[in-house]
């Protein structure tokens, strides 16, 4: 128990940068804190924390032990969940990474989640990269198109249509395509994926892809900058119908080609295989799967 003791003031120093106020959570002085910490180091024979009189940062040792030992000890308290807490309400801290235009369709049905589950706290990160979810210190994911990690286990859900759109003002100027092949005349806003650098293809029904053709009037890693473009009519973009509908509601954006649009996208949920399926977990990634994408 007093290693498990070390390896818990260290990963509370860590998280925090401060003895004292790791000490706090864990009831325990500053003194009691360092001299954990001091034994952690001497039994491994390095340093992991860099300490001056003001600040306190981590060694590389130190870093790769705190990614290390945090995901250690979420999986002892999911354990202890596991076992213990199946009858109980799902409670507890739930971290999501999910796409920053993630929150157009998730975002909407949290308050009917936080109705059901008030006990779970629910931190969600948006970001374009996709991240580690180990080393992150995430439970969840929420990811688009083929999934090519085997180690994180997965549950598909709805499907989502694409569209391809422009502002009226750009079809008054460039004129509205009503077949593929005229696409070529026309200027496109091409998203490029943040994290692999690929580009996104324009899948229509023939299989062709039209980008080869076009224009390209801008190229960026951000599908709300695409979408922004699109409206103050750069060129034609390529969306989840999702991001687009609200300014095609408004007539800020018009959808052309519909019928020559290939099969629609899909989400997945990811997490790790290798970690227990606690309550807040499972109820949210029932949730999510009843609630999203159910139109299509």
């Amino acid at each position: 128990m007093d290693k498990l003791s070390e390896i818990f003031a260290f990963v509370r120093v860590a998280e925090r940068m401060n003895f004292a106020k790791a000490g706090q959570s864990l009831g325990l002085s500053p003194s009691a804190i360092g001299k954990s910490v001091a034994r952690l180091e001497a039994s491994l024979g390095v340093r992991l924390f860099n300490r001056t009189t003001r600040q306190v940062s981590l060694t590389n040792e130190g870093q790769m032990l705190f990614e290390r030992y945090r995901a250690i000890l979420t999986d002892l308290q999911d354990a202890h969940e596991a076992v213990n807490g199946e009858m109980a309400a799902p409670r507890g801290s739930l971290r999501v990474t999910l796409p920053t235009i993630g929150y157009r369709f998730l975002l909407p049905i949290i308050p009917e989640f936080r109705r059901r589950y008030p006990e779970i706290d629910l931190e969600l990160d948006f970001n374009d990269r996709q991240v580690d979810l180990i080393e992150g210190g995430f439970d969840a994911a929420i990811r688009s198109g083929r999934l090519d990690d085997s180690s994180l286990m997965s549950r598909r859900l709805g499907p989502f249509r694409f569209v391809l759109c422009g502002s009226p003002d750009y079809f008054r100027r460039m004129g509205s395509p009503v077949h593929p092949d005229q696409l070529q005349d026309h200027e496109a806003l091409r998203f490029r994926f943040p994290t692999s650098g690929k580009f996104q293809e324009w899948k229509l029904t023939n299989g062709d892809n039209p980008l080869s053709k076009m224009r390209i009037a801008l190229t960026c890693g951000n599908m709300e900058a695409i979408r922004a473009a699109a409206i103050d009519g750069l060129g034609l973009a390529y969306m989840p119908e999702f991001l687009a509908a609200d300014a095609i509601r408004d007539g800020a954006l018009e959808a052309v080609l519909q019928e020559h649009l290939a099969a629609p996208g899909h989400f997945s949920i990811l997490w790790p295989s290798a970690r227990f399926m606690t309550p807040r977990l499972r109820a949210f990634i029932d949730f999510v799967a009843e609630r999203l994408f159910t139109g299509v």
